[in-house]
């Protein structure tokens, strides 16, 4: 089905990329964005929206995307200058980057979400829930996602306390027991709600 949607924009561009990111919510880690241009001659079966995937399927299908893929590229924007510029600036910027980035020049982008950043918006098209509609979005959901996802295993082994193995740095209920017990990693958002309370109760 997703990429029986997406036939409707190849009748009329010939190079599309796919545009999607990882981590918004979370409360520590980076925004990772990704932009894929798939190749239209190859069919790749089972890519969704990366959330509706287990972690083993993720991973099958970014080997065969980053594999088979005309072109791909990941950006990371760290949780400092998502409190610089915040959240929904840091995602725009990341995926201004990771589109300009791309050896080949899409003829359009599909971006996941309702906003379009500003250097890509002549040849862009923001698509909401996109990532569950359509095959390069998707394809672009589950490389961030993975991307992302072994970039807070790494933090796991630097900071075990938090388990971000588990929870991605997302706000769980151990993840803020951690906080409240251990203090925060320079990994943490310090703009976030949660974060900012705990260092405005401990001043």
């Amino acid at each position: 089905m997703l990429y029986k949607n997406e036939q409707r924009y190849r009748k009329y561009f010939k190079i599309i990329a796919g545009v999607d990111e990882a981590g918004r919510g979370p409360l520590a880690g980076p925004v990772i964005v990704a932009a894929v241009i798939l190749n239209p001659d190859l069919r790749i079966e089972g890519l969704n929206d990366s959330k509706k995937l287990t972690e083993k399927k993720r991973e099958e299908l970014y080997k065969l995307i980053t594999k088979h893929a005309l072109d791909w590229k990941v950006v990371s924007v760290p949780s400092n200058k998502i409190d610089k510029i915040n959240i929904l600036q840091a995602t725009l910027l990341g995926m201004e980057k990771a589109v300009l980035k791309l050896k080949l020049k899409p003829d359009i982008c599909l971006i996941d979400g309702n906003k379009i950043p500003k250097k890509i918006e002549n040849f862009s098209e923001a698509i909401i829930k996109g990532d569950g509609k359509l095959a390069s979005i998707a394809a672009a959901s589950i490389v961030a996602k993975v991307t992302r996802d072994r970039l807070m295993r790494k933090l796991h082994k630097k900071y075990p306390n938090y388990n971000f193995m588990k929870n991605k740095g997302y706000p769980t209920k151990e993840h803020l027991e951690a906080i409240a017990e251990y203090g925060i990693t320079r990994y943490h958002r310090k703009s976030y709600r949660p974060i900012r309370e705990f260092i405005n109760s401990n001043k």
